[in-house]
């Protein structure tokens, strides 16, 4: 028999628990456990006025913004119709079914307003941080380092060449281009004009790094602990392998200052591995660098390369395979030359009449006069960094490394941030740091709740 559901009056009044009706394994339930706002208010306590109308509650709105970035919903009109909707985001943002949920634009009034101000989202990311080290997913002894680009919310065709941008600064300026102007003013050294501007978000960079045709963007900079893949700090950069070498720096003694933690050992790619990075990882931060050195010595021509030569250190000479010397100087100057290039390369010569008269001269140097050796300034730092390659140790590091390579791979194809929604370098230092954010609070999500819901049940973990 068919059954049929029956009209009847609507009842008065509701019995509705929310939590009821949230799963106990829902990803929201593990990251609510490890997130804390308790200190929110007190931090952003300097930012409210003590009179006037109550302002809409800071923590539900972080709460929904991770949501948003959580569960890839992008834009912030989208994320309040969500949060509406669902059940489980209204507990989650502390919202209750007759709460009314805030409009899309008190993001942009804060985040342009008192959360930029207070540096609130670097806030919150190192309290979670600070989670991720009380639940021992840090281990503090092995970091890795890479960059990955994003695309800028700017469009190829508002580009134009660097030489020839003009600022009309009669007419009102957005505020992605007020901020690129005001840090071009504050640049200690005159910037060589880039390529090309974008007119829209001036501060990305114009680049074709990941092939195919050239776009604007910026570069999202990690640094992850190796022992479960916990970011423990991000910087956001222009798409410029110099500057986010840089980024690195920045992000190492902010770590160390901040949270209290250096690494025995930092991993890399080649981008890393440049004389002036090595040396600083090495002599200032006696930190092992598990890079690979960026050398360009070794020749495909059937020439001698430069490890054909042997190094003698007491006499600061290098020796050649047909057994004759290379050296910085000559001759003696009455004042003294550091022979240092612009290059932080010292150059070594052999002698011309050594060469002339050499049987090895066509595998040497056929179309030069003498050969010529470059050597950097850091080559004890590069060197350090070769000893290490050949360790079992290294091996594994280069295993640990793709680990951030992983976190990039899922921002980009589960969270969906392969194209930047605000614009400047300030916008994409807030997306990052948000998606850093919900990156560590999925992480311990899916690593510890399973093993608290296995504890409950009374099973074996």
């Amino acid at each position: 028999m068919m059954g049929r559901q029956r009209a009847a009056q609507a009842p008065l009044f509701y019995a509705f628990n929310l939590d009821d009706h949230v799963p106990a394994d829902h990803l929201l339930r593990g990251i609510d456990q490890f997130l804390d706002l308790s200190e929110l208010h007190a931090h952003l306590s300097g930012h409210y006025s003590h009179t006037g109308r109550p302002s809409i509650d800071p923590a539900p709105l972080i709460r929904m913004l991770i949501v948003g970035y959580c569960f890839g919903i992008r834009s912030e009109r989208r994320l309040c119709e969500e949060v509406h909707l669902n059940l489980a985001y209204r507990w989650f943002c502390r919202l209750g079914l007759e709460d009314p949920i805030p409009d899309h634009s008190t993001f942009s009034k804060n985040r342009h307003g008192r959360f930029r101000d207070s540096d609130t989202l670097r806030f919150v990311f190192e309290q979670v941080l600070a989670r991720c080290l009380s639940e021992g997913l840090v281990g503090g002894e092995g970091f890795a380092t890479d960059a990955s680009v994003i695309k800028a919310d700017a469009s190829r065709q508002r580009g134009v060449p660097g030489a020839e941008v003009h600022w009309d600064k009669t007419t009102p300026l957005t505020r992605p281009v007020r901020e690129y102007l005001e840090a071009l003013d504050a640049a200690e050294e005159e910037r060589t004009p880039p390529k090309n501007v974008s007119l829209t978000d001036p501060a990305s960079q114009w680049t074709a790094a990941p092939g195919g045709p050239a776009f604007f963007a910026y570069s999202t900079n990690y640094l992850i602990d190796t022992k479960a893949g916990v970011i423990v700090d991000v910087e956001a950069s222009p798409a410029h392998r110099t500057a986010e070498v840089n980024a690195t720096r920045t992000m190492l003694e902010r770590t160390e200052a901040r949270m209290g933690m250096k690494p025995k050992r930092l991993m890399g790619d080649t981008a890393y591995g440049s004389a002036t990075m090595l040396e600083w990882l090495v002599e200032q931060q006696g930190i092992e660098p598990h890079v690979p050195v960026w050398d360009k010595s070794e020749r495909s021509d059937g020439t001698f390369s430069r490890t054909e030569f042997a190094w003698n250190e007491q006499d600061n000479t290098y020796g050649c395979p047909g057994g004759k010397v290379l050296r910085s100087n000559w001759r003696a100057f009455k004042v003294p030359r550091t022979g240092v290039t612009k290059a932080d390369t010292i150059i070594y010569r052999a002698s011309e009449h050594d060469c002339r008269d050499c049987s090895l001269k066509e595998q040497c140097c056929p179309n030069t006069p003498m050969r010529k050796i470059a050597r950097s300034i850091h080559e004890h730092a590069r060197e350090v960094a070769r000893k290490i390659a050949t360790t079992p140790q290294y091996l594994r590091s280069r295993c640990e490394r793709k680990k951030v390579e992983m976190l990039f791979a899922h921002l980009k194809r589960i969270l969906r941030l392969d194209r930047l929604r605000l614009r400047g370098l300030h916008g994409a230092h807030d997306e990052f740091l948000m998606v850093a954010i919900a990156q560590n609070l999925r992480r311990m999500a899916k690593r510890l709740i399973p093993t608290v819901l296995e504890e409950a049940k009374g099973l074996p973990a």
